[in-house]
């Protein structure tokens, strides 16, 4: 397993084109959402792109955002993607240790929130994440918004 991070600038093309592959097969097709995915965060130069690779082959993906882009006063963890084939091999718990450490080294004075799909609530309870929102509708997918704070991922 190789994790790998990289501001938009560092991808390669062929980098970007299977990142955007893996979100669109997973988003798109396979939860049958049709949304902006292109939403031109991305290409920020303060948005960080966590690749995970299994042999050469993108296995799993997240993008990681500063202050103010997605969440008030607070950083943010979203795009969380592992490859169908891939999926029951710890592989999304380790890319989301990976991309919260990002996020708490580089954006040391504020918490991560993110909008996370209803059915992971569990899952990212399970990393420190609280719930701070009711459940809602976003693109036709239930999501609830959670947080995390440095102190409840550095005391776990």
């Amino acid at each position: 397993m190789n994790i790998v991070v990289k501001s938009f600038n560092q991808l390669s093309p062929y980098e970007l084109y299977h990142l955007l592959k893996l979100r669109s097969d997973v988003f798109v097709v396979e939860q049958a959402c049709i949304y902006p995915d292109l939403d031109n965060k991305d290409e920020d130069p303060a948005a960080y792109h966590i690749l995970m690779y299994q042999k050469d082959i993108l296995v799993g993906y997240a993008r990681c955002l500063p202050p103010g882009m997605s969440f008030v006063n607070a950083s943010s963890i979203g795009r969380v993607v592992i490859a169908s084939s891939e999926r029951g091999k710890e592989f999304a718990r380790e890319l989301m240790f990976k991309a919260i450490h990002v996020c708490f080294d580089v954006w040391t004075e504020v918490p991560i929130e993110i909008g996370a799909q209803t059915y992971l609530q569990a899952f990212y309870k399970g990393l420190g994440f609280t719930p701070t929102s009711s459940p809602y509708d976003e693109d036709g997918i239930m999501h609830i918004d959670m947080r995390l704070t440095r102190d409840a991922w550095f005391k776990s």
